[in-house]
């Protein structure tokens, strides 16, 4: 794992994943090779097979990235709206994503805040504070994200 996973993390980088997407690329290639290594006939073709599997689950992950609607940085503070009616609709769009964050789970939303945080904290970081294997990060903040977008308060104000 020390030899190749800076291989695959480049792999994911080349195709212009973020750190978080990255790293579920280099996860996904590590499983991958767990399902399929009675499959590997000559060990020295190990690098190339990894390399050819980060670079699938690259694809995929971009693909799947293209597909979502991803919330960049979720609000610390309210943001100052523009006067007038827009700045009601804006504190209307504050208030329900700060309620619909309000009704996940206390360790998903200190989740998604850790994410969506300007520290750009690393899934090793993550997985410390909140004493979460590394390998569910990603798919708890996919699920995270489908329950908001599934809120009732934020479908009202979209």
């Amino acid at each position: 794992m020390r030899r190749f996973s800076p291989r695959i993390r480049a792999v994911a980088r080349d195709h212009r994943l973020g750190s978080i997407d990255a790293e579920d690329v280099v996860q996904a290639t590590w499983l991958e090779l767990l399902k399929y290594i009675g499959r590997i006939r000559d060990p020295a073709a190990l690098g190339a097979w990894l390399h050819r599997t980060a670079r699938r689950e690259s694809l995929r992950a971009a693909n799947v990235k293209r597909r979502e609607d991803p919330v960049e940085r979720l609000p610390t503070e309210p943001a100052i709206a523009p006067e007038g009616p827009a700045r009601l609709e804006a504190a209307e769009r504050s208030a329900a994503l700060t309620g619909a964050l309000q009704s996940l789970p206390r360790r998903d939303r200190e989740l998604m805040r850790m994410l969506a945080g300007d520290d750009d904290a690393s899934y090793t970081e993550i997985s410390e504070a909140l004493d979460m294997p590394v390998g569910s990060i990603g798919p708890t903040r996919a699920r995270c994200l489908a329950r908001l977008r599934q809120n009732r308060r934020l479908a009202l104000v979209a």
